[in-house]
């Protein structure tokens, strides 16, 4: 989606472009998968009501009226029992902290919502700024399940600043229906948005291959060329490498030692993911967050608790995400291992669950999934747009000092640096055609609940 709304904000202000993906087909983590039969999307994927930039492409392409809001419930499992926790009364009525670090998990979360020095708090631990304000017992009842449900082992690697863009985004989805929780799908799920966002650029002239795997990209002083692993060699006058900073490192040679070092510095999280099919539903919960030591996941999605069973066939479909550090031991494992410790793990945190009501399962696996904002990381690792090569020019989720890995801030980005990368051409007196179409308003400050349906 990144790169897809680069390239389109690109032509628009009327540079011809185009677009080479690696995979058979484009979308990369909002990509559909398919289980016997029934498509959605591979990774799980929602909106939230103050998804501002992504409600404002998608009015754009026309589709908004295709999203849907459902309003949901979470919980926390303790590991016994599955606690609700979508409204101010559930949590008050949670026994697992008492009154006192009750007031406080609420005043952090205030804090966190009117805290405006994001610099301040790149420069302390996400776990040691929520410990302080929520205290020790609030922090490993409360936080920690949902640190490790978004980041694994490595929650213990982030700053403050990642703890505060996932509180906004939590309050996010309990902005609209009187503070309750909701979340929004578009209808067939992320496909149709990508389907719409590939078809707006075929009419406005730009060209997208897919399966053109990237072997180099190299500055050739009078023009750029992209060298693909089949042989062949595409001259261009400027490239944006859109790919994770380790991969933008070994593509090209060309950057200094210190533009390598910093790119491949940078902390990456990993993802294993099994999406199931079930012949049953697992309660009535959206997304419950596993606070049980030793799970395999970090959370049970439930998908049907948000998209109609229809559109999985009368079926349930699961999400179980692990999301895991470069070196982690589950990398070694088989598809067949994992799936045996997911399935026996889901047993034993849902006992009425059996062996014949799993219809289908898949597993799923991206090393580069989330660049980590440890602390220091704007002034460190935060890679730039433009490199010593005036025509290598680099726009990747990792200039995300917050760290949210969400389709709206990635939309955000490729519109902030669209209009960037086009002013500093404009300054070198690279030239461009007339520009295809007006860039829609950024500034609609509405809710996607409004400009949906």
């Amino acid at each position: 989606m990144l790169g897809l709304t680069l390239a389109l904000r690109l032509r628009q202000l009327g540079h011809a472009v185009t677009i080479l993906e690696a995979s058979p087909t484009p979308g990369g983590l909002v990509a559909e998968t398919t289980l016997m039969g029934q498509s959605w999307d591979r990774f799980h994927q929602v909106m939230v009501p103050s998804d501002r930039h992504l409600g404002a492409l998608l009015k754009e392409l026309g589709i908004a009226g295709r999203v849907r809001w459902q309003l949901t419930t979470s919980a926390l499992h303790s590991g016994r029992k599955a606690y609700p926790f979508s409204t101010l009364g559930n949590f008050l009525a949670c026994p697992l902290i008492g009154p006192v670090d009750k007031l406080r998990v609420c005043l952090t979360i205030q804090r966190a919502l009117r805290t405006s020095d994001a610099a301040a708090l790149e420069n302390i631990g996400a776990g040691e700024w929520l410990r302080r304000w929520s205290g020790a017992h609030a922090y490993e009842t409360i936080w920690l399940p949902f640190l490790r449900a978004k980041l694994g082992e490595n929650h213990s690697s982030v700053s403050a600043e990642f703890a505060r863009s996932m509180i906004a985004r939590m309050y996010g989805a309990r902005r609209a229906a009187g503070m309750r929780e909701v979340y929004g799908y578009v209808d067939g799920g992320y496909r149709g948005i990508v389907d719409s966002l590939c078809g707006r650029l075929a009419a406005a002239g730009a060209h997208l291959e897919t399966g053109a795997s990237v072997a180099r990209v190299i500055d050739a002083h009078s023009g750029a060329t992209v060298l693909l692993h089949d042989g062949r060699v595409i001259p261009c006058d400027h490239v944006v490498v859109t790919t994770p900073t380790p991969v933008t490192a070994r593509l090209c040679p060309q950057l200094t030692d210190d533009e390598r070092a910093r790119l491949e510095r940078v902390t990456y999280q990993g993802v294993l993911f099994m999406s199931l099919l079930l012949r049953r539903t697992l309660g009535d919960f959206y997304m419950t967050h596993i606070a049980a030591p030793g799970a395999p996941f970090g959370a049970v999605i439930q998908m049907t608790a948000l998209v109609p069973a229809e559109s999985f066939g009368e079926r349930t479909l699961v999400y179980l995400p692990r999301y895991v550090s470069q070196d982690d031991v589950y990398w070694a494992l088989s598809d067949s291992a994992i799936r045996n410790r997911f399935l026996s793990a889901l047993g034993s945190l849902y006992p009425e669950l059996a062996t014949r009501d799993v219809v289908a399962c898949e597993i799923s696996r991206v090393r580069h999934v989330l660049a980590l904002p440890t602390p220091g990381y704007s002034s460190e690792l935060l890679p730039p747009l433009t490199t010593s090569r005036p025509r290598i020019h680099l726009v990747n989720s990792a200039q995300n000092a917050q760290g949210t890995l969400t389709v709206n801030e990635a939309i955000a980005l490729a519109n902030r640096q669209a209009a960037q990368l086009h002013a500093n051409l404009a300054q070198h007196g690279v030239r461009v055609h007339t520009p295809v179409s007006p860039v829609a308003a950024l500034d609609d400050k509405r809710d996607l609940s409004e400009i949906g349906s």
